[in-house]
């Protein structure tokens, strides 16, 4: 890579004790050999996650983090076993927790009187493919309406083995939720009741929504006109 194409290394922001790059975005999409006509193709950017944040975290972030400790030292489940690293950003704390103890985890999060997270809102899938042996991310964000406080659980799996624990047992309403990260990433949620597609039809090859999926399509009819594959319309080099 020339000097010109080298990305600036980023400033880290006030209250990260440190951060991890992994990966460089080039391009406004990535791509390459195929028509980028954003004006952006020139574009190169360091990918950067904040890394662990240092005790203390702040607010009520202490106090869920500590009750955290406690509920899992009480199941005989050692913290380190099971957190990889707390992150304080932006005004969220996001446990990164180990795929083997997930569902132990929410667990705890739903039971504790002190947590009390009685909602998972979700899960979201995240493809880096240069964060190697960490290249699929589940993003699960959780609510508690008897604290009024949200928190974010992240785990990641290798697309060697992309497979993470269903929490579905924990919380039922992440059924679908957990179909469709698997539709569109690939994640095999192990113990789902029914992992099949949600979106895209049963014969679908591939998982739309990796970064290293093809970009070219199918043309698309509408009203009469026909919109080409993007990987056939015109490029302006």
């Amino acid at each position: 890579m020339s000097e010109a194409n080298t990305p600036a290394v980023p400033v880290v922001p006030d209250g990260i004790e440190s951060i991890d790059i992994v990966g460089v975005r080039q391009g406004a999409f990535g791509v390459s050999g195929s028509g980028d006509t954003s004006g952006f193709g020139g574009l190169v950017a360091p990918i950067v996650m904040p890394g662990a944040s240092p005790r203390p975290y702040g607010g009520w972030f202490d106090e869920v983090a500590d009750e955290i400790e406690l509920s899992l030292q009480a199941r005989n489940l050692p913290v380190a076993s099971a957190i990889e690293k707390v992150v304080i950003d932006r005004g969220e704390i996001t446990f990164f927790v180990k795929r083997d103890h997930l569902v132990d985890f929410v667990r705890v999060l739903r039971d504790e009187a002190a947590l009390r997270f009685e909602m998972c809102m979700g899960v979201n899938g995240v493809h880096y493919p240069d964060d190697k042996g960490r290249e699929l991310h589940a993003c699960y964000p959780f609510l508690s309406i008897t604290h009024n406080r949200r928190i974010r659980v992240e785990v990641t799996a290798p697309d060697s083995d992309p497979h993470i624990p269903s929490i579905v047992g924990v919380y039922p309403s992440n059924d679908w939720h957990e179909r469709e990260t698997w539709d569109f990433f690939g994640i095999i949620f192990d113990g789902h009741p029914a992992l099949t597609r949600i979106e895209m039809p049963d014969d679908w090859v591939g998982h739309p929504q990796r970064k290293d999926y093809p970009l070219g399509g199918i043309p698309v009819e509408y009203k009469g006109a026909t919109i080409p594959a993007p990987d056939n319309r015109r490029a302006y080099n």
